[in-house]
């Protein structure tokens, strides 16, 4: 592992132990035992360390909308829907903290908009990649003509991203077990009828 690799890892730990707002360089550099003077060798200001986090330390969701964009007329939509709902709630529940963190803290929501507004991504994505899966199955039929994909896509993305907040505040049980009620109650309103 390269230097700004391990300064990445050890910038996710101090978070994840110290919480963003007393995340300092300091912590930082000392969990991946180097100088300050090294880590801003790397990162030109700590708001860019975050990014860096955030970006290449945190489970994406864009795999997991790929893999279920090839599902299309393969399984269930259900069993497909399903899988990608623990994905998500498995990325919200890890990305938490530090979005959470980002939120709060003005300079580093600015510098995060600024670098999405450049590169073009965004959390909205995984709503309209779902939204997209979800209109390629109503097209062969395994979706209801007129339901509506888009908001389903936020609904489900909206309720995996809710039992991640409550399940940081309170033991609701293993996620797992959320993901074949949720979507089967959306399923519900997708079917063909």
């Amino acid at each position: 592992m390269g230097t700004r690799d391990r300064i990445v890892a050890a910038a996710e730990q101090v978070i994840n132990e110290l919480g963003l707002a007393r995340a300092t360089t300091r912590e930082i550099a000392r969990a991946a035992g180097c100088s300050e003077a090294l880590l801003y060798k790397h990162f030109s200001r700590k708001e860019d360390l975050f990014h860096a986090v955030l970006l290449e330390r945190m489970p994406a969701l864009t795999p997991a909308v790929a893999r279920l964009s090839g599902q299309v007329g393969v399984a269930t939509v259900a069993e497909n829907l399903e899988e990608f709902a623990r994905a998500a709630i498995a990325f919200y529940r890890r990305s938490l903290p530090l979005s959470a963190g980002l939120l709060a803290e003005a300079s580093l929501l600015t510098g995060f908009r600024a670098m999405l507004a450049e590169t073009g991504g965004g959390p909205h994505l995984p709503i309209l990649l779902l939204g997209a899966y979800l209109r390629e199955e109503q097209k062969i039929g395994r979706v209801d003509a007129d339901a509506d994909p888009d908001s389903a896509a936020a609904l489900l993305l909206g309720a995996c991203h809710h039992r991640s907040v409550l399940g940081s505040l309170v033991d609701l049980g293993p996620d797992d077990a959320l993901a074949p009620g949720l979507v089967a109650t959306l399923i519900a309103g997708l079917a063909p009828r």
